[in-house]
């Protein structure tokens, strides 16, 4: 089924039911005492949970129904080690477990082959992440993936790269209601590189008119490779904040750029 249908995997999404977060913090001591009436119940009441995740996967060519069996795989799996001594939001801990487990069977039926070493180590680096997820509060870093797993960072960064999709050009990467900014967009060309250092100063000018809230996102992300959630746990705003005030400067220094 589409996903824009109303119902998947021969569910009536628009009946699905929403549990209140006090009615989950009085089922998890039911369902992890064996209570299957009230796992039922859990799961039943957080399948939109996993249709709103299952929804950012739309602009692939997957069968949506799959998707969200897989999804639900990602659910149970949360639910079952979920602990509820940990002050963290059912929903904020089984988001990226349902992601991880979509992506996983994504990356399975890859047709680009990836070593095998490659993707054991892949997956190990998913696996830790999802622990410190749960442990910090927050998204990782690499440093501390690589440590944890007793690694090089570059053999993390390397082994999750490898077992991307791939992607259009252009597939956009930021819409705001106006145009969109593609991928080819950010794509650099190293032909053509002779006036390359009249660029390099045409950007650090505009930079440096930046505010310094600015400057900090844009080092932080551009700089020092700091994932957008990183980043607003760093300067203490959302994500979406980041994102906001990501693109406007970026925006704003294309314009300065452009006028120099």
């Amino acid at each position: 089924m589409a996903i824009g249908k109303v119902e998947i995997c021969g569910v009536d999404t628009a009946s699905l039911p929403v549990l209140t977060n006090e009615r989950m913090r009085e089922l998890f001591p039911l369902v992890h005492g064996g209570d299957k009436a009230a796992r039922e119940e859990f799961i039943q009441g957080n399948l939109r949970l996993v249709l709103s995740v299952v929804q950012r996967f739309s602009h692939r060519s997957e069968n949506a129904d799959d998707l969200f069996q897989v999804g639900c795989i990602g659910l149970i799996k949360a639910l079952d080690h979920f602990d509820v001594s940990q002050n963290v939001r059912f929903s904020t801990y089984a988001v990226p477990m349902i992601i991880g487990e979509i992506r996983r069977y994504l990356r399975d039926n890859n047709p680009i082959r990836v070593s095998r070493s490659l993707r054991d180590t892949a997956y190990k680096a998913l696996q830790c992440r999802d622990k410190l997820v749960t442990s910090l509060g927050r998204e990782p870093t690499v440093q501390e993936m690589a440590e944890h797993l007793g690694i090089p960072q570059e053999d993390v960064v390397f082994s999750l790269e490898a077992i991307q999709d791939p992607v259009s050009l252009f597939e956009p990467v930021y819409h705001d209601g106006g145009d969109a900014i593609y991928i080819m967009d950010q794509v650099k060309d190293d032909k053509h590189g002779d006036d390359g250092w009249t660029e390099k100063i045409a950007i650090r000018d505009a930079l440096a008119r930046l505010n310094e809230r600015e400057k900090k996102i844009l080092r932080l992300r551009f700089f020092e490779g700091r994932t957008q959630m990183e980043v607003a746990g760093e300067i203490g705003i959302s994500q979406a904040q980041v994102s906001r005030l990501e693109k406007n400067a970026l925006l704003h220094m294309r314009k300065l750029v452009s006028s120099q």
